[in-house]
C-alpha cells in the first residue's frame, strides 16, 4: 500500500486493514464520482440489478472526487472497485502527467470499458461560441485533481491556452450547474456521459449552449493524447440545443483492487452481461457495453477475473 494517498491518518489505516480484508468478500465499495454526475447514477444501478443476484459478493455504491480520487481510495483499502477515465488510470499506472509528482500506483487492474465520456464545455453565455473565447472568463474545471480538470488542461493547450488565461474554479458537476444558474461562472467543463443530469437541470430553467471543438484543434489534441476520440452530440441531447455539437471523448473504465478475488471480478462481469437488458433499463449507458469494445484502448493490464471473462469470449487481453 502507497503512502501517497491524502488526507489518510496511519491510525485509521490500521483500523481499516483487517476489516477491508474481512469484509472483501462480502462487500465490495464501488467508488464512483458525484452525485449529480453519471458514475454515480451507474454504480447505482449496478447495486440495484447485481445485488439480488452476485453470490461471492455484494456492491456498495460511494460518491467520490471521481477518476484519481477513486485510484487513491483503492490504494489505500477504502474503495474494491471503481469507475475511471481510462487517460487518468493510464497515467496513474504509469506515473505520469497527472500523477507525476506521486509516481506509479500499480494496485489496481482493469476489468471493463463501459461507455465514452463525453468532453462537454457548458456556458449560459452566448458570446462564448469557442475555446479562445474562455480567454479572461470565470471557468469550472471540475473538482481539483479530477480527471476533468486534466482534460480541461489538455484542450486548453490544444488552443494556445492554460490556467492562466482562465479565472480557475474546482467544483462538482452539480455545483458548476449551480453556479452557471446563478451566473456566478461564465462555463464549466464537464466530463461525463451525455446527457448529464446537472446539465439537463439547469437546462430547463436557462439557455445552455455546447462549445464546439473545430477540426484542426482536435486533430493538434489527438496527436498528443491518442486516447481521444472525435464525438458528436446530437442535437436535442439538451432543451433548446437544435444542432449537434463536435467535441471528444475519453472512456469510463470499471477497474478493480488487485486485492478482489478473480472469482468476485469474473462473477461481477457475468452478471453485468448476462442482465445488460436491465442495466439499460437503469440507466441507458449501459446500451454500450459490449464485450469487444469493453477491451478496446484499454492500456492498464486486466484483473485475473476480467481476463478469464474475455477469454471466454474469445477475446484475448493482457
Amino acid at each position: 500500500m502507497k503512502k501517497k494517498a491524502i488526507g489518510i491518518v496511519l491510525a485509521s489505516l490500521m483500523v481499516l486493514g483487517s476489516a477491508s480484508a474481512a469484509m472483501a468478500a462480502d462487500n465490495l465499495t464501488l467508488g464512483t464520482g458525484g452525485t449529480t454526475g453519471t458514475y454515480y447514477a451507474v454504480g447505482g444501478v449496478m447495486a440495484t440489478v447485481l445485488n439480488p443476484i452476485l453470490e461471492n459478493s455484494s456492491l456498495t455504491v460511494t460518491s467520490t472526487g471521481a477518476s484519481k480520487a477513486n485510484i487513491q481510495l483503492i490504494d489505500v483499502g477504502e474503495a474494491d472497485l471503481a469507475i475511471v477515465q481510462n487517460d487518468v488510470m493510464y497515467y496513474a499506472y504509469t506515473g505520469t502527467d497527472l500523477f507525476e509528482e506521486e509516481g506509479a500506483y500499480d494496485t489496481f487492474s482493469s476489468v471493463a470499458g463501459l461507455y465514452d465520456e463525453t468532453v462537454q464545455i457548458i456556458t449560459c453565455d452566448s458570446s462564448i461560441q469557442s475555446v479562445s473565447d474562455l480567454d479572461g472568463k470565470t471557468v469550472s474545471v471540475g473538482d481539483a485533481g479530477s480527471g476533468c480538470e486534466f482534460n480541461a488542461k489538455q484542450i486548453l493547450e490544444a488552443y494556445d491556452m492554460s490556467f492562466d488565461d482562465i479565472n480557475v474554479v474546482n467544483a462538482s458537476f452539480g455545483d458548476s450547474a449551480d453556479s452557471l444558474k446563478d451566473g456566478k461562472i461564465d462555463a464549466a467543463f464537464i466530463v461525463a456521459g451525455a446527457p448529464t443530469t446537472a446539465v439537463v437541470d439547469l437546462a430547463t430553467t436557462k439557455d445552455v449552449s455546447l462549445v464546439q471543438l473545430d477540426e484542426e484543434h482536435i486533430e493538434a489534441l489527438q496527436s498528443k493524447y491518442d486516447f481521444y476520440t472525435k464525438t458528436v452530440i446530437p442535437a436535442g441531447t439538451y432543451t433548446g440545443e437544435d444542432e449537434d455539437a463536435t467535441t471528444v471523448s475519453v472512456r469510463a473504465t470499471l477497474i478493480a483492487s488487485s486485492d478482489v478475488s478473480e472469482d468476485a471480478v469474473y462473477e461481477l462481469l457475468s452478471a453485468m452481461f448476462e442482465n445488460k437488458d436491465d442495466l439499460v433499463a437503469g440507466h441507458a449507458k449501459f446500451e454500450y457495453l459490449d464485450a469487444e469494445q469493453a477491451v478496446a484502448g484499454i492500456g492498464v493490464p486486466f484483473h485475473p477475473g476480467a481476463k478469464k471473462f474475455f477469454e471466454e469470449q474469445g477475446i484475448e487481453v493482457e
